[in-house]
């Protein structure tokens, strides 16, 4: 445990380095990473939602249920990847071991925020939605922060 938090200022000098090249490569990066991990995580994410968690969530929260507002929806999404971007992936030092960490645990936290909210608040809500969804949001966030970041370093090393 204490070799990890020596580690930790290190890396956040990594992370604080200026990178090599013009600023206009760094908005280019971070262009074709925002899409890339976008591209990833959308289908990903209804896969899941369509499949595996329409049916459960009905039995679980139906009542609670209506139908899906677009605006906020999307709005998630695009916020969701700025902060994907930002906590995880977005730094010139970012590999896929690392993306992949502390994509979980930036999932673990997004989500888990929101359902042991939704848990305190809201009568209906469940521990099974709380750990089905949370642990959705963990590997979710990973997996779309990894092969996004793959993605745009394939994509980046070709334009």
């Amino acid at each position: 445990m204490a070799e990890r938090l020596a580690t930790l200022p290190a890396l956040m000098r990594i992370a604080e380095r200026p990178t090599q090249g013009a600023p206009e490569s760094h908005v280019k990066r971070y262009i074709i990473l925002y899409f890339a991990t976008l591209l990833v995580l959308v289908p990903i994410d209804f896969l899941f939602l369509g499949t595996v968690a329409s049916g459960f969530f009905n039995s679980q929260v139906g009542d609670m249920l209506g139908q899906i507002r677009i605006a906020p929806a999307v709005l998630f999404y695009l916020l969701y990847v700025v902060g994907v971007l930002v906590f995880v992936s977005g730094g010139a030092a970012a590999t896929w071991p690392f993306t992949l960490g502390y994509g979980a645990l930036f999932g673990l936290f997004c989500y888990a925020t929101f359902e042991l909210t939704a848990l305190s608040l809201l009568k209906h809500w469940t521990w099974p939605v709380v750990l089905l969804d949370v642990s959705w949001g963990t590997v979710m966030t990973a997996i779309s922060a990894t092969l996004g970041l793959l993605l745009a370093n394939w994509i980046a090393a070709k334009v």
